[in-house]
């Protein structure tokens, strides 16, 4: 059964996704986005908190029976970030560069709030989310084949950026394919999503034919389904959109399974050899169509030690919906 996802949800999701903030040494912040309220234990261990509730709810009738109605919800989210000297953290500097990326992605994303990409950007070996696993074998494996090899930090690498660097994988004996298998991470509850859309940019090269297969893994049957492909020999893009019958194709750690494979095999003197450039998920969950700030101001708490500094941002939020009447015989 489907339901619309709570605004604050939404809001925590995109923060979490998208905000990247650069320290002076060049690496990412540990920024850790969730829930309210402000914890110090969590501070000890990273850069920032980024904490996300609801201040409140109004609803509108738009129609005389009042069907349908406006949700309009205002959203606090909140920064907290402390003095680490022996980490060479600033507290004030770190809040402003998280404040400042807080309204860039709110700002950009306003007409679309309800939709996240995710991606191989900076995952490797060590992630506890999206994860990657190549294999040569003459059919297709289920995700849970044990002949799957996980991808080293170098080859996870070649899967960040549609710039040409691509991983590659052979598959040398007769009647073997060349697989890669991803895992995505949803991040999301099967019931609230409304579309689920699977990108991938690579080709594949056999001594039969050219060509590169891709399929998502259904969870409830137990099978490769939605299967698209393409003939080239080039990059090209393969796309699956799924827009009913989402939780099938959702595991019970909220993730789904593609699986791209060379068209054809080889044939134990030329190798199937399948490139990957880049993958990506995009995911739209019923509820928020808009969202954007309405304020925000800094609340330091100066009182303590060390000193925690904070700011709130409002954002107001509004989606639609119709609300059925419930008739006794």
């Amino acid at each position: 059964m489907s339901r619309n996802e709570e605004p604050y949800e939404t809001i925590q999701r995109l923060l979490k996704r998208y905000v990247r903030v650069v320290k002076d040494d060049q690496s990412l912040a540990a920024i850790h986005v969730g829930p309210e309220w402000q914890d110090h234990e969590i501070l000890k261990e990273y850069d920032g908190q980024v904490t996300v509730g609801t201040e409140g709810n109004d609803e509108r009738k738009l129609s005389f029976d009042g069907d349908l109605r406006q949700r309009l919800s205002i959203v606090r989210v909140s920064v907290w970030s402390i003095d680490k000297p022996e980490q060479k953290v600033q507290g004030r500097i770190m809040r402003d560069r998280v404040n400042s990326e807080i309204r860039r992605v709110i700002r950009e994303k306003r007409l679309h709030p309800n939709e996240t990409q995710s991606d191989f950007v900076g995952i490797g070996v060590a992630s506890q989310s999206h994860k990657a696993w190549h294999a040569a074998l003459n059919s297709e494996p289920s995700p849970t084949n044990s002949a799957w090899i996980e991808l080293d930090e170098e080859q996870y690498q070649k899967l960040w950026y549609s710039d040409d660097n691509r991983f590659q994988h052979t598959a040398q004996e007769s009647g073997a394919y060349a697989f890669l298998l991803l895992k995505f991470r949803l991040d999301a509850d099967p019931e609230v999503l409304k579309a689920v859309k699977l990108e991938f940019e690579g080709h594949g090269l056999a001594p039969a034919g050219n060509g590169l297969e891709l399929k998502i893994w259904n969870s409830a049957s137990g099978l490769w389904e939605h299967s698209v492909s393409g003939s080239g020999s080039n990059d090209e893009s393969l796309t699956i959109e799924l827009s009913s019958d989402l939780a099938d194709f959702v595991d019970d750690e909220r993730c789904v399974f593609c699986l791209a494979r060379t068209i054809n095999p080889g044939d134990g003197v030329d190798p199937a050899v399948l490139y990957c450039d880049y993958a990506q998920a995009i995911i739209t969950t019923n509820g928020l169509t808009y969202a954007d700030l309405a304020s925000f101001r800094d609340v330091d708490l100066v009182n303590v030690k060390p000193f925690v500094w904070h700011t709130e941002f409002v954002v107001k939020t509004w989606f639609f919906e119709n609300v059925p009447v419930i008739r006794e015989e």
